[in-house]
């Protein structure tokens, strides 16, 4: 039997005291063949959980297994006899004496047995000075079992020695197995001894001494046990399995605030998971929880962590001060989470340092804007602590934000991303941080509606984004964001501080990419044109001679004006420098999407032709770009005839390289040049 499909109608109190009789008669062995007879699917710790529950069936099997192990048919009579010492929880037994008489106890018997089982019902007929009469009903439903009879009535016996008296007789006429409604118990006993020797003997073994004892050391463990956890969940875990050694109870609730803001973290036992949500928040909001509950708080000198509840069935109450020994676990429960929390902040503050640093390292080796953008939106969650994060691009001429990379995001919200763009006019937020230059806190339900409708759609609730700004020009801007419940009650603080930090990182990494990008540019680029020069267009031509297929064919037409240098003369250097770039227009405007156009030098231009079917396509393309130069040019307000000459190789197998392809159309450009014909091919 599994305990996750058992009913809770058996204490682990119960079972645990009944393993610990059968170890202290027959050692670990014992327990383990009880356990295997029994067919129970659960460890001997598990059964020994006062926390847990099981169902009545488990129980009896249980009870039956003892009995045959230890081969004495009294066995489950003396499990509950011996109960004082191997399974009444301490704080039970300390509960039970502050009652002051066996009288009362009798009297409080009735609520008592709520804490063990919830498959019968107790009815005290008679409680006097030294005697009681007792109804026992087990439900209906259940088959009732002599083993369960005999446990109760051992329990019933040692009531007065918890006292330090003499166990109770019992009388047991009526029972249920034997077809009565209930089993009715008959109990006497005698009062304390007044002899000096006798009180000195019951002195030793005084049940409240013990009990205090032991519930000192469990206390103690408890501590220890708690403090030795590494993780808060861990230690919730725990304080819910060691309330119920402080209490016992049907269920219990343990609701404490996030150490770093959100959901409050719940752990529970025997309660629903549906309801858990509500009851949490009542309880953390200080609701009445009703008279069958037992509510203290989880706090220490430091904070308020939470609260913790034992919670009885409805109609069932507590017995005594129970609060006050929940209470008593409670504070060290609250002292171990002090320090798991603050073991868990100085982990949390030292992984953001080596972020920081590591994401400084690769900033370092960085010198794409892209891979900047990347490497930043994938530290900021764990060096912020955010749910989403990403980099947004300020784009001058459309006046607009896009985003260049984000995490966090599922697939539908990465495509809502990279297709809105925030533009100033519609953004009232973005108009303040262009203006003002300063982080903004952006919250769904207060943002504009724009802002908004991003906000939903990517499920976002809480973002604080951070302007990158570079030598006074806007740049973008860093964001981190959180879903609902999960940021932290401030965002204007740490959080702030942390991704100002990393928005100057990222805003020095971008500016020394684009410087470095504009020097790549300028370095293989003409000034003049925008074209690329001599170097990029041999780089790009290899690579292309590399890149061609046996079934294509690659050509470079290579092109010198007419009449340049007369342009020059008669209407001087800018005029010439103002064809130029005209002519550099013309020319991409002229030619196939995959071709690339380059200005050699001075007015010389060529253009790389990859993926030609035949290599008479060449030709075609070269009467194409001859045709750029039908229109006149219109230079410093007159019109001017510029002609060009054209010269086209095809890539061959005896073609040496990218220079020698690059030759060969220049010495077909010059036979066109001095022939005065159409072009050649070399």
């Amino acid at each position: 039997m599994s305990n996750a499909a058992e009913r809770r109608e058996t204490s682990g109190a119960t079972t645990g005291g009944l393993l610990r009789f059968v170890r202290r008669q027959g050692g670990d062995a014992a327990v383990a063949e009880v356990i295997r007879r029994a067919g129970v699917d659960a460890t001997a710790d598990e059964l020994d959980d006062q926390s847990r529950w099981w169902s009545y069936d488990t129980r009896i099997a249980l009870f039956s297994a003892a009995t045959e192990v230890l081969d004495d048919r009294r066995t489950m009579f003396e499990v509950g006899a011996a109960a004082l010492k191997t399974g009444l929880a301490h704080g039970l037994v300390l509960l039970l004496r502050s009652l002051g008489t066996p009288r009362q106890v009798f009297r409080q018997l009735p609520r008592a047995v709520q804490k063990f089982s919830t498959t019968s019902t107790m009815e005290i007929l008679e409680a006097g000075s030294t005697s009681a009469t007792i109804r026992y009903r087990l439900h209906d439903g259940y088959p009732h079992s002599r083993l369960d009879c005999d446990y109760t009535q051992g329990l019933l016996s040692c009531v007065p020695q918890i006292f330090t008296l003499p166990a109770a007789e019992v009388v047991h006429d009526e029972c249920q197995s034997d077809g009565h409604p209930a089993c009715i118990y008959s109990l006497t006993w005698h009062r304390r001894s007044r002899l000096p020797w006798r009180r000195r003997e019951d002195a030793g073994a005084d049940p409240e001494l013990l009990a205090l004892r032991g519930q000192l050391q469990i206390l103690q463990s408890a501590a220890t046990e708690l403090v030795a956890s590494d993780d808060v969940d861990t230690v919730l875990e725990r304080i819910v399995a060691r309330a119920a050694e402080a209490v016992l109870a049907p269920a219990y609730l343990l609701a404490v605030h996030a150490p770093g803001g959100g959901e409050p973290l719940v752990h529970a036992a025997g309660l629903p998971s549906d309801r858990l949500p509500q009851l949490a928040a009542a309880l953390l909001a200080g609701d009445d929880m009703g008279a069958g509950a037992v509510v203290v708080d989880v706090v220490s000198a430091r904070r308020m962590h939470g609260r913790l509840a034992a919670i009885y069935r409805a109609g069932d109450d507590a017995m005594g001060d129970e609060s006050a020994m929940l209470a008593a676990y409670a504070g060290h429960a609250a002292a171990a989470l002090d320090l798991i929390i603050a073991l868990q902040e100085a982990r949390t503050e030292a992984a953001r340092a080596g972020a920081l640093l590591a994401l400084a390292h690769d900033l370092a080796a960085s010198t794409d804007a892209a891979e900047v953008s990347e490497l930043v939106t994938a530290a900021l969650p764990g060096i912020v602590g955010c749910t989403t994060a990403g980099i947004l691009v300020w784009d001058a001429a459309s006046a607009s934000l896009r985003s260049h990379s984000a995490v966090g995001h599922d697939g539908r919200a990465d495509e809502l991303l990279r297709t809105t763009a925030l533009r100033a006019e519609d953004v009232p937020e973005l108009v303040g941080m262009l203006t003002d230059r300063e982080p903004q806190i952006l919250r769904a339900g207060t943002s504009s509606p724009v802002l908004r409708r991003l906000l939903d759609g990517l499920g976002t609730t809480e973002v604080v984004a951070v302007p990158l700004i570079a030598d006074g020009v806007f740049l973008g801007a860093a964001t981190a964001g959180w879903r609902r419940g999960e940021a932290p009650p401030q965002l204007d603080g740490d959080v702030l501080a942390r991704l100002r930090g990393v928005g100057d990182q990222a805003t020095t990494a971008l500016q020394k990419a684009h410087l470095l990008q504009t020097v790549r540019h300028q370095a293989t680029h003409d000034a003049l044109t925008g074209l690329p020069n001599r170097a990029l267009f041999l780089d790009r031509l290899t690579t292309a001679i590399v890149d061609t297929r046996p079934t294509t064919h690659l050509g470079v037409l290579f092109c010198d004006l007419d009449r340049f240098k007369q342009v020059n003369d008669t209407l001087g250097h800018a005029a010439g420098d103002e064809l130029l770039r005209q002519v550099s227009a013309r020319l991409r405007a002229g030619v196939r999407p995959g071709d690339t156009v380059g200005r050699l030098s001075g007015d010389e231009f060529a253009i790389l032709l990859p993926g030609l079917e035949e290599p008479s396509d060449a030709d075609g393309l070269a009467a194409r770009v001859l045709a750029c130069f039908d229109e006149p040019f219109r230079l410093e307000g007159t019109e001017v005839r510029v002609g060009t000459s054209t010269g086209v190789a095809v890539l061959t197998e005896d073609t040496g390289g990218a220079e020698q392809l690059l030759r060969r159309a220049d010495a077909a450009m010059y036979r066109h040049k001095h022939g005065r014909r159409t072009p050649t091919r070399g």
